[in-house]
């Protein structure tokens, strides 16, 4: 067979910018739509981004012929369309994502069509950004290997370029840079043929560009948002807003704005206005002091101030300081505040730079900006008082944090925890109270299970007031005295709190002030106090109580699918809100995209035939799916571990999709030199099969050991560990696709969108057996695809 002619070096640039381009638009929208709906939408992207690439392989599969025959002229055409999507992208879905209402979606025909338009627009980009790659992938297949390398690591480039921008410009500032990107490619594949027309297209395309740079469209979050609630309240206005990859920080002001969670009801003093709110991403963040007189004494949370004085205090995730500024009203000598989020402190100065009670500021504060779990690694010091932030949110958050790690809240973290604290130090959390009651439960069930397991008798150092709609827990290293009962006691009857959990309590003493809403709430609290209570309880309660670990991080994920009947005979139309609308929201678009993969992958078969007929290989399916299937799998699982790790789910996804992405384009350049044509898809496909496996021994461990380590060090700790099974994994899917090439182009092309489709199902799969079974299982199942990808390979 002639072998084709080496593709030139700007084909290879212009390969690697289109592909950074994606990757980069990608990581924006999953920003975006963080801001303007929640976090949960950022798998949309991922599995539409994906379905692109199936739906383009597609394509190629049936129209191989005429689109290669034009392809000289048709590669710039679709890298400047693209350009213009990406452009245009968020000025055409914003309305519709604005105007999304997921409570609505089972009642109202018109939401499932925002849904299914937003989800066209972004497929679109997507489609015209994968069909120019595989047009030259297939088109140059004997050279697949630098091609391929060229795609990967320019994704990769893509990935660590875009959240470094995101510190500097707004989310909606960055799709239609990026799309410069992709018109740069169009410019370096001109053709001569139309050269004129290709030419005008290529400055029009410029002019839209920098018509959306110079004028770029207004967000619009949810009516859901906490910032949306905020701005309905008269004279509210934004008054300073600051980019950064942890999400949007804007700081809102309106005279009418007060904060008072936990507030005693007998308190008779004037709840003090608040200088202002802050909120990333359109979710509360915190509340910024006025210096008025404080009301926090008053307060549920003002608990173990109550049982003695706290001289050194941790303050984990710190937000605006009013955890602080309670420390300092006891009269805490030194208090460490831990707040990941820099940008948020800094916009505080906004409104404190005309006033002196900015509490981070204040001589007796020490601050660091790392996360809470990394702090807590590098630091052994201990504690007289150690406060969480609040669990929930008030009347509930209807399951849209249900997919989001909380590795504050897992045993691993409250052992940690535990080891932090004074001989006589206490760890305090507050939740919101909801019904029926999942937050306080689960948070109690965890503080119960992390005790137990170090052989104390959690009854001996657990207590908990509650108010009207909030609780607080407090957990005390030293089993609670007789006079730390009696100042809970006494704390209790001075602001009418009940107490819920004390070692010698009385059923009468916890309903004499307020009754809870969920009648059943206290027999459940005392069920977890015993090995088979809490057995019978975890089984027949209508929602999943079990504590979380850092296998499985989903606190706030409480659905059973076995209670589903139950909840809709109990609540009838009001049973939504407890069906976890951010997991259902992942399992509607996972149902719609895999119906759509299917198809993507059948239709070929109209003009390819069956295998064993027509030449078709039969080893072609299982080989590229199980590829996919490994590779995404091991992508889900790696940026959810980097949670922990880095702290953040942007840089979690920047970096575990970059580093992959630039390891595997590696592997795919030197995969042609080290392994035989003929066997060398399978032999890489079971060597990643191989060190799979042993990655799932060594890799949480080596997480966790290394997670002390200062950010740069980190960097490279990481990018080193997963060099060698990232660079494996680069190797299977160009062999195998340029062993196909030599058979069949057509059939080359439809296993690239085998891939892309397969994969496109892997990325919710994924997700939904994280959630269900935990980490370990999305890492097993990895091994066990690129196990059947090797021997598919033998067929």
């Amino acid at each position: 067979m002639k072998r084709e002619p080496a593709p030139p070096l700007r084909l290879h640039l212009a390969l690697a910018l289109l592909s950074a381009a994606l990757i980069a638009f990608q990581l924006e929208q999953m920003q975006l739509l963080a801001l303007v709906q929640w976090h949960h939408f950022a798998y949309l992207i991922i599995s539409v981004a994906l379905l692109g690439f199936g739906a383009a392989g597609t394509l190629i599969s049936l129209c191989r012929t005429i689109l290669l025959r034009h392809m000289e002229w048709l590669l710039p055409v679709l890298m400047f369309a693209c350009s213009i999507a990406m452009a245009m992208a968020l000025p055409l879905s914003r309305k519709m994502t604005s105007r999304f209402d997921i409570c609505l979606l089972f009642v109202e025909p018109g939401q499932i069509t925002l849904l299914l338009l937003s989800q066209c627009i972004y497929l679109l980009v997507f489609f015209l950004g994968a069909l120019p790659i595989g047009l030259v992938f297939i088109s140059f297949s004997s050279r697949i290997n630098s091609l391929y390398c060229a795609n990967l690591i320019g994704s990769g480039l893509g990935g660590l370029s875009v959240v470094a921008f995101m510190y500097f410009l707004l989310p909606q500032q960055l799709p239609a840079l990026s799309a410069l990107l992709p018109w740069t490619a169009g410019i370096l594949v001109l053709s001569r043929p139309r050269r004129l027309s290709l030419l005008a297209m290529g400055v029009l395309t410029l002019a839209i560009l920098t018509a959306v740079l110079c004028h770029p469209p207004q967000l619009q979050p949810s009516q859901y948002k906490d910032i949306s609630r905020t701005l309905d309240l008269p004279d509210s206005k934004i008054i300073a807003k600051q980019p950064s990859p942890y999400g949007l920080v804007q700081l809102v002001t309106a005279p009418a704005l007060r904060y008072a969670p936990g507030l005693s009801l007998t308190y008779e003093g004037k709840v003090p206005t608040i200088s202002g709110a802050v909120f990333t991403n359109g979710d509360w963040f915190g509340a910024v002091n006025s210096g008025e007189p404080s009301f926090l004494h008053a307060t549920t949370a003002a608990l173990p101030y109550a049982m003695g004085t706290r001289d050194r205090v941790l303050v984990l995730q710190a937000g605006t300081g009013m955890d602080i500024i309670q420390a300092l009203e006891n009269g805490a000598k030194e208090i460490m505040a831990v707040e990941p989020h820099h940008k948020a402190a800094t916009i505080m100065d906004e409104l404190h730079s005309t006033n002196k009670h900015n509490p981070l500021h204040h001589p007796l504060v020490q601050r660091s900006f790392l996360t809470s779990r990394t702090w807590l690694a590098l630091h052994p010091e201990r504690y007289d008082l150690i406060t969480m932030p609040t669990v929930g949110s008030f009347g509930g958050s209807s399951g849209l944090f249900a997919l989001q790690e909380q590795y504050l809240l897992t045993r691993e973290a409250l052992i940690e925890l535990w080891n932090h604290l004074s001989p006589d130090g206490v760890l305090r959390v507050s939740a919101w109270l909801d019904s029926p009651t999942r937050n306080p439960l689960r948070l109690a069930a965890t503080i119960t299970e992390t005790l137990e397991e170090t052989g104390l008798d959690a009854h001996q150092h657990m207590a908990a007031v509650r108010g009207w709609n909030m609780i607080t827990f407090i957990v005390k290293r030293s089993p609670l005295s007789i006079d730390d009962i009696e100042q809970i006691r006494r704390f209790c009857e001075q602001l009418q709190f009940d107490p819920a959990l004390l070692p010698d309590l009385q059923a009468q003493e916890r309903v004499h002030h307020h009754t809870p809403a969920d009648s059943l709430f206290f027999d459940n609290l005392n069920s977890l106090f015993s090995p088979s209570g809490r057995k019978e309880l975890y089984s027949s309660y209508a929602f999943n109580l079990h504590p979380v670990s850092d296998n499985h991080p989903f606190f706030s994920q409480f659905l059973r699918w076995q209670s589903i009947p139950h909840l809709i005979q109990q609540f009838g139309e009001r049973t939504l809100p407890f069906l976890e609308l951010g997991y259902l929201i992942i399992l509607i678009s996972f149902a719609q995209i895999t119906l759509a993969s299917i198809l993507l992958i059948l239709l070929p078969l109209l003009r390819l035939g069956l295998p064993g007929r027509s030449g078709l290989k039969g080893w072609n399916i299982p080989f590229f799916s199980a590829l996919a299937l490994g590779y995404m799998f091991f992508e889900i699982m790696l940026i959810h571990k980097l949670v922990l790790f880095f702290g953040h789910p942007i840089f979690a996804a920047a970096a575990g999709i970059s580093s992959l992405l630039f390891f595997s384009g590696l592997g795919s350049l030197v995969s042609g030199r080290l392994l035989s044509k003929r066997y060398g898809h399978g032999l890489a496909a079971a060597l990643v099969a191989t060190l799979l496996l042993l990655y799932f021994f060594i890799l949480p461990p080596l997480f966790q050991l290394a997670i002390t380590l200062p950010p740069l060090w980190k960097i490279l700790f990481f990018l080193l560990l997963i060099a060698p099974p990232a660079m494996a994994m680069g190797m299977p899917f160009p062999l195998g696709l340029e062993r196909l090439a030599n058979h069949s182009k057509s059939q080359a092309a439809w296993a690239w969108g085998i891939n892309g489709s397969v994969s496109v199902m892997s990325t919710g799969l994924a997700t939904i057996v994280a959630v269900e079974f935990g980490f370990s299982t999305v890492m097993l199942i990895a091994c066990a695809a690129y196990g059947l990808a090797a021997l598919s390979a033998a067929w």
